[in-house]
């Protein structure tokens, strides 16, 4: 087999990357033994390279981290905090400033790509309050986080210039329109963008932000998924200007896969079909592993047996066979298959999906690997009639007998109500569960459960009907007793739940804990005297509450609503003092004096000597009830939860001012 393997010109590690990789190696080298070196967030998107920098003392902290790192830093434990590609965001940049000028022992080295440094001034400079910034973006990426802080006034992340378009359908905008991109956006979306926006609005101030190493990487990579059998992109998981190259190869090349490492590569990537395979790699990708995919590709070109191979590909299938097929074509009525044999395979709509309004191109795509069954083979034709219906009904069916035997719990969706019971779809395979065992009451409706997500486990099967019947209800009781013990065999006085009112009785209120109920005795509910439960809480409220006794023998457990943060003795006692101030409500009146409401369940008497600075006969003659007055905190017995109050105390130094200011007049 003769087959060539090209590597992208501008695979792998592109300026900004290199030079953010060189700045920490230069570091590891040079930095002040006991130095701690970080990096905010993950230096660059690809977890082999990431572990590395681990194993040489490079850790990664997050934003919430930076507080503590900037903490521990003195005189002998320094630190530098490495500021990865993407950038961040305004305010955090002028938080780690301001550490660094006030820490002599903290060292910022900011490795912020240049391109993206650009767009940061871009937004800085060009964007006000009479601006809408438009930005396309990943709304979720780093770099797009940072760059939308620098943007002053009305900012707008957007995905696609369809969705550029659609913000401003019906819309009449005013503003001064400024637009970018994110550096790793694909150029042919991009352009799609400047041609909306400049049929949208005529005074758009367009800037040309993505990275020219970015243009350049899928400029070339296009061309070369255009012109190759296969081809393999190489990068991490997370990495964008990655995954905008995958989306570019599979456009143009059917065979193509993402993998991060060579170990990711399919031991039957190479196939007798294949003659030419291009290597294309993320800007975040090391050399190191782009080589040894190289090297690995050409040593499995020549260590392949050639003869094996050309057997494979003339082999004659057979009826009955179950064999596998990378999709290669999709129309409205079949899918395409490369089976690696003399034969193309061909699968029609009805032998993919039991759903006819079902569109093929929606549940498959092309370089999708696929399991048949072969239903009929024409040499003459070169082709062989196949059945994936068939192959997963065979499948799930054997995955059914097998949950029978070991007991394994399998998940499925109530599909129908059927007389006596209900019908769950797992795994393509219709299974019926009785009435009596689906989890509701007697002569309940078995309709609410049409549509739900349940656990079932497999009672018993018919092998030769294909029938089987599970149970909802033992799966239920399984993980409720399940959930009992684990309570049970924690549970602590003094410890706290937070649950959801279950029921309400004239006596109390119960709560779920999590798999056990408990209660809340009317009088553990508040501090205040209730009459019925229903003053407080409501059936299906999510409370906090405290072990109070537990009875294991019996299995009750008491709890309690009430805590110091709740009780009124406690929140007055934080906000007043002896002599304080409070303007307070007249909530009942006795012959010798008036109590007022200071804070809610708490409340103070004011004597009928201290209401007015004349002698009254009742509290009534001068106050009302719910009348606000303002009163001076004369006493308070913590022991006894007593507060007296004085109106007159108030009053007093008036008086006295007024008897001076006379006294001064003569």
């Amino acid at each position: 087999m003769n087959m060539e393997i090209t590597i992208a010109k501008n695979a792998g590690f592109c300026f900004g990357v290199k030079r953010a990789a060189d700045t920490v190696s230069s570091l590891i080298e040079t930095s002040k033994k006991g130095t701690k070196i970080y990096t905010l967030g993950k230096l660059i998107h690809n977890d082999i390279y990431n572990a590395e920098l681990k194993s040489r003392g490079v850790d990664v902290i997050s934003i919430d981290d930076l507080d503590g790192v900037c903490a521990m830093t003195d005189e002998n434990s320094p630190s530098v905090i490495v500021i990865r590609t993407h950038g961040i965001r305004r305010d955090i940049e002028e938080k780690l400033r301001g550490a660094e000028n006030r820490n002599p022992y903290l060292k910022i080295v900011d490795c912020t790509c240049p391109y993206v440094k650009k767009i940061h001034r871009i937004a800085k400079e060009n964007s006000s309050a009479d601006t809408l910034f438009l930005l396309l973006g990943d709304r979720d990426h780093p770099e797009v986080d940072g760059i939308v802080s620098y943007a002053g006034g009305e900012v707008k992340v957007f995905a696609s210039a369809d969705e550029l378009f659609g913000y401003f359908e019906g819309k009449n905008i005013q503003k001064r329109i400024i637009m970018a991109a994110q550096t790793t956006q694909k150029l042919s979306e991009w352009e799609k963008c400047q041609k909306n926006i400049k049929k949208l609005c005529t005074n758009g101030l367009i800037f040309d932000t993505i990275c020219s190493v970015t243009e350049d990487r899928q400029t070339e990579v296009e061309k070369m998924a255009r012109e190759m059998d296969a081809m393999i992109v190489i990068g991490g998981r997370n990495s964008s200007n990655t995954a905008k190259l995958y989306a570019i190869c599979q456009k143009y090349c059917a065979k193509s896969i993402w993998v991060e490492s060579v170990e990711e590569i399919p031991s039957d990537f190479c196939t007798p079909h294949i003659h030419n395979v291009g290597i294309a790699a993320g800007a975040s990708t090391p050399s190191g592993i782009i080589q040894e995919v190289y090297k690995t590709m050409k040593e499995q070109v020549m260590n392949e047996n050639f003869a094996e191979l050309l057997e494979s590909s003339l082999k004659t299938l057979n009826t009955g066979d179950t064999v596998k097929g990378i999709v290669t074509a999709i129309s409205t009525n079949e899918v395409q298959l490369d089976l690696g044999a003399k034969v193309t395979g061909v699968i029609t709509a009805e032998q993919l999906t039991d759903d006819p309004s079902v569109k093929l191109k929606d549940i498959v795509k092309v370089g999708d690997e696929i399991e048949a069954f072969v239903i009929r083979v024409s040499d003459l034709d070169g082709v062989a009639m196949l059945s994936k219906r068939r192959t997963d009904s065979d499948k799930n069916w054997n995955n059914i007998v097998a949950a029978k035997e070991s007991g394994e719990i399998l998940e499925g969706k109530i599909i129908e109500a059927v007389k006596g019971g209900v019908v769950i779809l797992v795994d393509a395979v219709r299974v019926f569960v009785p009435a009596s065992q689906t989890g509701v009451a007697r002569d309940g409706d078995l309709t609410t459960l049409v549509g739900t997500t349940q656990r079932v486990r497999i009672m018993d099967i018919k092998p030769q009907a294909h029938r089987a019947y599970a149970s909802i209800r033992s799966v239920l009781v399984e993980e409720r007793k399940a959930r009992e013990e684990a309570v049970w065999s924690t549970i602590e006085v003094g410890m706290k739940f937070t649950g959801k009112v279950k029921s309400i009785t004239n006596y109390g209120a119960f709560v779920d804990l999590g798999g056990v109920d408990g209660m809340v005795h009317t009088s553990e509910l508040s501090w205040k005297r209730i009459k019925n439960p229903s003053e407080v809480v409501s059936v299906g409220d999510e409370i906090t509450v405290t072990v109070k006794e537990l009875d294991t023998e019996k299995k009750r457990i008491s709890l309690t609503y009430k805590s110091e943060e709740n009780d009124p003795w406690y929140i007055f006692s934080n906000k007043y003092s002896v002599g304080d101030t409070a303007s307070v409500k007249i909530v009942s009146m006795m012959p010798f004096g008036a109590f007022a409401e200071i804070v809610d369940g708490v409340d103070g008497l004011i004597h009928i000597s201290q209401i007015a600075q004349k002698r009254i006969a009742n509290p009534s003659d001068v106050l009302e009830i719910g009348q606000v007055v303002d009163v001076k905190i004369v006493e308070v017995d913590n022991d006894r939860r007593k507060v007296n109050l004085s109106i007159t105390a108030l009053l007093e130094p008036a008086a006295e001012e007024v008897a001076a200011e006379e006294a001064d007049a003569e």
